[in-house]
């Protein structure tokens, strides 16, 4: 989907994604001492205002106008940085103490530029993290995108990362509960990985 699909759908519903962070942004980065964030793809900004509120210095980047305009909303008076650009394209100072990519599901070439430029955005010793919807989900799990071709495991993205000199602290697929209808809950299964650059 192009930007102008997205600023439709954010518009044609009063949230996409729920008012709370990921859980896997939440778990693994709860305690973690804030420093300064990029949310890469930040959509409606929750994992954006959960850091904030964490006392991290944001910068919310993500290519729709409509998303970014929710979460300034959303966020009201906390101090994130709310940038309009596409993430393939971003580049970062270097100086980040953390980047989060979650659910940004794209094509082998396009997931790979993202992946780079939120690990080129990081000072030695930052957090990379990246959520996204695992391969397997397709066959062994419930809902999200039903393509393939946008579709990943943590190897795929440890790959993307070839070349760069980091440690892996976690590189693994992981189940997530998803409410039903019918008030039951049934398996998704996420990649997550979780790397610190290194010198």
């Amino acid at each position: 989907m192009d930007a102008e699909s997205w600023d439709e759908r954010y518009r044609d519903s009063e949230l996409v994604w729920s008012a709370g962070p990921n859980q896997f942004v939440e778990s693994e980065l709860v305690g973690l001492p804030a420093g300064r964030a990029v949310d890469l793809a930040a959509g409606e900004g929750r994992n954006a205002i959960w850091l904030s509120r964490q006392g991290w210095r944001v910068t919310a980047v993500d290519f729709s106008h409509a998303g970014l305009d929710k979460g300034r909303t959303l966020a009201g008076d906390l101090p994130v940085e709310w940038v309009c650009a596409d993430a393939t394209t971003w580049t970062g100072d270097g100086s980040y103490d953390l980047c989060v990519i979650a659910y940004l599901q794209l094509a082998t070439d396009e997931r790979r530029a993202a992946v780079r430029n939120g690990f080129g955005s990081l000072r030695s010793g930052g957090t990379f993290l990246l959520v996204a919807h695992d391969s397997s989900n397709l066959t062994d799990g419930t809902g999200g995108p039903q393509d393939p071709a946008v579709l990943m495991t943590a190897e795929d993205v440890l790959g993307d990362l070839d070349g760069e000199r980091f440690e892996v602290q976690r590189a693994e697929r992981v189940p997530r509960e998803v409410a039903q209808p019918d008030g039951g809950t049934a398996t998704a299964y996420d990649a997550l990985v979780r790397v610190v650059r290194a010198d």
